[in-house]
């Protein structure tokens, strides 16, 4: 479909940008704040580049002030973050730290203060390590009760100053790498245990949805999917049934949990030939069932191309954490689909592609299955970044990046999809967990490295007097 004339965005549309509690934070164990999972994790050699961690990070925690004076100088509509559990509630005994809930309420304020509506998400793959230890986390049904209580109580202290709430992040994402690839924590590999998390996962995010509606929480929720859509090679039928068996393994199974409450038909069926499926339990598909939300949150990077698996073929390759291009190697399940090269596009130094219609194309797919409002929770390009002599970084890839998947989103809302905001990844430079901190996202560049924090300092890219621009002018200028 194309248009001689696109709509405009919407007056109210919320321009914003995104980090993680995590990624940015540091304070590892300040003001009564427990270990997470990840604090844990990145101890084994070998799992992180260059073993970096998030014990300093990029001193958010102390810096925050400083952070969104840099917002609204920009002229941000929204800020998603995620906060810490383990910050708020540190042990296994469920006290509530009182320290780590004021540093969030602090940073609420201070956004609000300057007209920045926060976006909180409640989990942002930093699990407790207490709940890890005492009942391995979220192979535990406890987990459920847990992870609604905490919820619970973030409901209750920033009701009426959060509109915007988000549940889990990536879901697809931190229960495959963390029980199928193992390469996140706790480092599993084992489909079975992980079709099982990833069922109570599902019951953690319904009670929570369900416990926000029962307490009259005002503002609107639902969970942020990493989803890249499905494209087939070619032609040929057999590599266009991979596509679908893609899209349904990798899109529809979470999707479909989300906004229906049932697993599809074709990946149920599977799941029980090769006895994965997962355990269900009485008044588990009625909990399901109530935890509908109230928009799709989106994080989109890349689409997928995929091709014919035979059953004796390709299952998991080694994925690119260096930044050396082309490192990243074949991966699939066998009988299903595996993944391919797209010749019609451009790969990032990690290997993804760069593919702004795939945004499009995405939002389509949502809005025509599911019929919900969508909330762009991150896009971004994670790049190498050149600090000049004069503080100046020329990120104009960076710029061109972003430029084009506005371009797609504002034809998608031309196109008749309703598109709530768009919250780049990131707003200033992170832990890029697996990556360390030479792949950056941000607008705002911090001088540090895998070796060395140096002090900290923040020099605004050019993408960042860019995307100033683009939000005075609610997407005109482009």
């Amino acid at each position: 479909m194309e248009h001689e004339k696109l709509n405009r965005f919407p007056d109210n549309f919320l321009w914003g940008s995104a980090s993680a509690a995590y990624q940015v934070e540091g304070a590892m164990l300040e003001d009564g704040k427990g270990l997470s999972v990840w604090d844990e994790f990145v101890k084994i050699p070998g799992k992180t580049f260059k073993g970096t961690t998030g014990e300093v990070a990029v001193d958010h925690y102390h810096r925050y002030k400083e952070d969104v004076a840099l917002m609204a100088e920009q002229g941000l509509k929204a800020y998603r973050f995620s906060i810490a559990w383990s910050r708020v509630i540190p042990k296994a005994d469920g006290l509530v730290n009182e320290s780590g809930l004021k540093f969030y309420e602090n940073l609420i304020d201070e956004l609000l203060e300057y007209g920045i509506e926060p976006i909180v998400t409640l989990y942002h793959w930093d699990l407790p390590e207490s709940l890890q230890k005492k009942y391995q986390g979220w192979e535990s049904r406890q987990i459920i009760k847990d992870f609604t209580d905490y919820a619970t109580v973030i409901f209750k202290r920033f009701n009426g100053k959060v509109k915007y709430w988000v549940t889990l992040n990536e879901q697809n994402v931190f229960i495959t790498h963390g029980y199928l690839m193992g390469s996140h924590p706790p480092g599993v590999k084992d489909m079975k245990r992980m079709y099982e998390v990833n069922h109570i996962a599902n019951l953690a995010n319904a009670s929570v949805i369900k416990t926000f509606r029962d307490l009259g929480i005002k503002g609107k929720i639902g969970p942020s999917f990493a989803y890249g859509p499905t494209y087939a090679l070619d032609a040929h039928p057999l590599n266009q049934l991979a596509a679908d068996n893609n899209e349904t393994f990798n899109a529809h199974f979470w999707m479909d949990i989300y906004v229906w409450g049932t697993y599809p038909v074709l990946a149920w069926k599977w799941l029980e030939r090769e006895k994965l499926a997962p355990t269900i339990e009485s008044g588990d598909l009625e909990l399901l069932k109530q935890g509908k939300p109230d928009f799709m949150g989106l994080n989109y990077y890349r689409s997928a191309t995929v091709e014919y698996n035979p059953l004796d073929g390709v299952r998991e390759g080694k994925m690119n954490t260096t930044g050396k291009k082309g490192s990243t190697e074949e991966s699939g399940i066998p009988g299903l689909y595996k993944s391919t090269e797209n010749p019609f596009v451009e790969k990032s130094n990690w290997d993804w592609d760069i593919d702004p219609t795939g945004l499009r194309i995405g939002m389509r797919r949502i809005a025509s299955r599911y019929n919900l409002p969508i909330l762009i929770t991150e896009n971004g390009l994670g790049e190498y970044d050149s600090l000049e002599e004069d503080g100046s970084i020329h990120d104009t890839y960076r710029i061109d990046y972003i430029r084009e998947h506005i371009k797609a989103i504002q034809e998608t809302i031309t196109d008749g999809v309703n598109v709530i905001g768009y919250c780049t990844w990131s707003y200033t430079d992170l832990l890029s967990w697996l990556n360390g901190y030479q792949k950056r996202y941000g607008f705002v560049y911090v001088d540090r490295d895998e070796n060395n924090q140096k002090e900290l300092k923040r020099y605004k890219k050019d993408s960042y007097t860019w995307y100033q621009r683009v939000i005075k002018t609610n997407g005109e200028e482009l």
